[in-house]
């Protein structure tokens, strides 16, 4: 592999960042992995792109004509909410009850 894009110690500082717990094949498969997918990335970057052309146009063409029809947006109430409702493993007051994510705190 050539030079890599970023180097083992900042790596490692990301792992610790992001507080992940890797052994040493996962450490090294990702780093390399990772340095692949920046590479690829650099190498895009150096494509020449004529400044004229918009950001957003790909290269495939899509005439409009060939495109389907936006389909209109349409507002349906529920006739029987409590129906959906019941489908919820816990309520509250009506309210649908989502475990809580535990937060750890990052030194």
């Amino acid at each position: 592999m050539k030079q890599p894009e970023i180097s083992k110690d900042l790596f490692n500082h990301l792992v610790d960042l992001a507080a992940l717990q890797l052994n040493q094949q996962e450490s090294d498969y990702i780093f390399l992995q990772l340095n692949h997918q920046l590479s690829a990335i650099q190498e895009l970057k150096a494509i020449d792109i004529d400044p004229d052309v918009p950001i957003a146009l790909h290269g495939v063409p899509y005439p409009v004509k060939r495109s389907p029809a936006l389909r209109p947006d349409k507002v349906e109430s529920c006739e029987d909410s409590s129906a959906i409702l019941s489908e919820a493993p816990q309520l509250e007051d009506g309210y649908i009850v989502v475990p809580d994510i535990p937060h750890t705190t990052l030194e």
